[in-house]
């Protein structure tokens, strides 16, 4: 009788795998929403160039708990359902693999953890964001940890509100950090605002950028866009991707001209949004320096060629090439 009590049927295996699988992913994705969190709010000055992906990051983080936390919670309740009703199902080989690997998993994490934190207080590299990272998986990995092994204690028989009253506190936990993140980085229609303010800066360079090579073969500014037409290689001067309208260029002198744009969202210059105050002849083909801070609305961006930096050795190669245009 022993034996049938403990035999797992399909079902137990189901709901076992998909609600241990659920608190993994669920896991991660929270541990990594707050990771990037911390990357934001204490940025390292040498990781600068890695912050354009933590938007990303939670926007996929946010992503994954919004579809696996509820799922996660709700199969949690279900196997707790037949806890209840068949209290053998306690035995069930695929529940006690199941959540003696989590406790593994969590146990494993919690000594990876520390031993990390050891190393780096020895190495003299300690700062706020790397104590606050491991403070995030010290905490999660123990209260997994400190769950399950009261799980795989406790006696199903025996009434409980420890089990709603985790769901609840995970669930308003995951939540806060889900709005937290929303009042850093935006709601979505900001992000795709700032995602299109990201699209007109790039398409300025590509015009600041064409507008140099125009200068560097006929020593003069075009007058307009449209002189930039080149058939042969297929350049046309880029629009604004919303309203399809050209963008403003204007001609302010013999070697300097305004580029702008018309912007959603507000881009500040601060110690990771670094300002170059020139850009060098081998990026123009790319675009990728000069300062590109913006408000909202209308901006321009002044730039300013200096002849004396182009001469028939400038343009034997990039290694050649020194410094091209000058933001204003």
């Amino acid at each position: 009788m022993s034996d049938q009590q403990h035999k797992s049927t399909a079902k137990d295996v189901f709901s076992y795998l998909l609600m241990i699988a659920m608190l993994y992913v669920g896991v991660v994705s929270f541990i990594t929403l707050l990771f990037q969190y911390v990357n934001v709010k204490f940025p390292d000055t040498l990781d600068y160039w890695m912050m354009g992906g933590a938007d990303q990051a939670m926007r996929g983080s946010i992503s994954a708990l919004l579809i696996v936390w509820p799922v996660y919670i709700l199969m949690s309740w279900l196997i707790g359902r037949d806890l209840k009703a068949d209290v053998s199902k306690q035995g069930l080989w695929v529940r006690k693999w199941l959540l003696y690997l989590t406790l593994f998993v969590a146990a494993l994490t919690v000594i990876i953890d520390l031993i990390t934190l050891v190393n780096t207080f020895l190495n003299g590299e300690i700062t706020t964001r790397f104590i606050l990272k491991v403070i995030v998986v010290l905490l999660v990995a123990a209260a997994v940890f400190a769950y399950y092994l009261w799980e795989l204690r406790r006696d199903p028989a025996t009434k409980t509100l420890l089990p709603k009253h985790a769901a609840l506190t995970s669930s308003l936990i995951v939540i806060a950090a889900i709005v937290a993140t929303f009042l850093l980085i935006g709601s979505p229609a900001k992000q795709r605002d700032a995602r299109m303010d990201q699209q007109r800066v790039w398409d300025l360079q590509s015009i600041q950028s064409q507008v140099l090579t125009y200068w560097i073969q006929k020593e003069t500014l075009p007058a307009t866009l449209d002189d930039l037409k080149d058939p042969f290689s297929g350049y046309e001067a880029p629009v604004d991707p919303v309203t399809g309208e050209p963008y403003t260029y204007t001609v302010k002198g013999e070697l300097e001209f305004d580029v702008c744009a018309d912007f959603e969202t507000e881009v500040v210059e601060d110690e990771n949004n670094k300002v170059y105050p020139v850009m060098t002849p081998y990026d123009y083909n790319y675009g990728t320096t000069g300062n590109w801070a913006h408000g909202i609305g209308t901006t321009c961006f002044t730039r300013t060629i200096d002849p004396e930096l182009y001469d028939e050795s400038d343009t034997g190669g990039p290694e050649d090439l020194k410094s091209v245009v000058a933001p204003e």
